[in-house]
């Protein structure tokens, strides 16, 4: 039996017509480089996106066409490619927009972002460099929503949704944050802890919708008493606050705490009958740090907590401040 034999068909007209429309319609640049980095091939999508026809910059050197590349990542990589035949990539990252490349028909305004290949290959005897553009605006912008909303969740993450200020979370970040920070560098740090007086009367005589308005009416009017931008206003669960003062001792911690315990009073908010005050207050215990005796946030927590726990057995309605001869009885 012969054997048929399917001849592969020579090239023809109609082919390189193919190939001229397939390249026409290529969603990305396409840039051929002979080895005198002089351009042999420029795709629709580079003259739509540079506004420079095929026609004005073939035969050109492509560094010519765009002088801004020269000495920059791009003409390293054609180098380097040309001389290891190693493909070659441009960092997104580091490289947003190497070529000055727009959306069709804008030629200005702000660029696309592109992701750049480099490609070497010989064709007979002679060498070249395939350069592949893509725009990658679209994904870039995808990307950067998704941080944007990955932002805005960990930032929801560390506030409390009732009153506004930090939560319990960002309160323990912070603290440690600063502690490591006073630890190092031999500063200072002060903490405090208050609870409104009597709540549970307020909550039972004027109903909890009521009791959630005072807590948030208390957070903001403690919040706006920390004037700093590194103090961190606090909502340390249920109706007990929290405050982080870096760079504060127990002297200027005493006095800042004094100061919200005077402007929650004078808020005047109609306490409870069942309270021992007639207007809403609150006590409040302040401990500092000090080197190898409350250098833990375990340390100054308890410390605080207990001069919070003192506060309300003097009377409530004021200020404790723990002393350091405290800690060694």
């Amino acid at each position: 039996m012969s054997e048929t034999v399917h001849a592969t068909p020579p090239a023809t007209a109609g082919h390189a017509h193919l190939s001229t429309r397939a390249l026409a319609l290529a969603d990305l640049g396409l840039i051929v480089l002979d080895a005198g980095q002089r351009i042999v091939l420029w795709n629709q999508w580079m003259a739509s996106h540079s506004g420079q026809s095929a026609h004005r910059v073939l035969g050109g050197d492509l560094f010519d066409v765009f002088p801004e590349l020269r000495g920059q990542r791009l003409e390293q990589a054609v180098h380097s490619a040309m001389q290891s035949k190693t493909p070659q990539q441009l960092s997104p990252g580091l490289n947003r927009s190497p070529f000055p490349l727009f959306p069709a028909g804008t030629w200005g305004g702000e660029r696309i972002e592109q992701a750049v290949s480099v490609t070497p290959f010989t064709e007979g005897k002679e060498r070249y460099c395939l350069i592949q553009v893509s725009d990658i605006s679209s994904t870039v912008g995808r990307e950067r929503q998704l941080r944007g909303q990955a932002e805005a969740l960990r930032a929801q993450s560390y506030v409390d949704g009732l009153t506004g200020i930090a939560n319990r979370r960002h309160f323990d970040v912070a603290l440690d944050r600063e502690l490591r920070r006073a630890q190092r560098n031999g500063g200072q740090l002060s903490l405090l802890l208050m609870d409104i007086d009597s709540f549970k009367a307020y909550n039972d005589h004027f109903g909890h919708q009521q009791g959630d308005a005072c807590l948030t009416l208390v957070a903001e009017a403690f919040a706006a008493m920390l004037q700093r931008p590194a103090d961190l206003a606090a909502r340390y669960g249920g109706e007990e606050f929290g405050a982080v003062l870096p760079d504060t001792g127990p002297e200027q911690a005493a006095l800042v705490a004094e100061t919200i315990r005077a402007r929650i009073a004078a808020l005047e908010v109609t306490h409870a009958p069942a309270a021992k005050r007639p207007y809403v207050t609150m006590s409040i215990g302040v401990a500092s740090f000090a080197k190898d005796r409350l250098c833990t946030a375990e340390t100054m927590l308890a410390a605080a907590d207990n001069c919070l726990y003192a506060a309300k057995h003097a009377g409530r309605d004021c200020v404790i401040v723990h002393k350091l001869e405290e800690t060694n009885a």
